[in-house]
């Protein structure tokens, strides 16, 4: 009987510390999934600005025609 108090002081220790552990991993989750999203956006707004470009340079040339 005197043992268990510390082996349970240790088992609740370890169970904060893994919650602890697993509520950053999940916060670093969330940021890396809004960057990948900004990404995306940033990555997409490049895309549609080159369209333009390529329209504005050769606006008499279907750029969607296959060679």
């Amino acid at each position: 009987m005197i043992f268990s108090v510390p082996i349970v002081g240790i088992i609740t220790d370890h169970i904060q510390k893994s919650a602890k552990i697993k509520g950053q991993f999940i916060q670093d989750q969330l940021e890396l999934e809004k960057l990948k999203h900004e990404n995306y956006l940033l990555e997409t707004e490049k895309l549609k600005l080159e369209l333009q470009q390529m329209q504005l340079k050769e606006p008499n040339e279907d750029i969607y025609k296959l060679k």
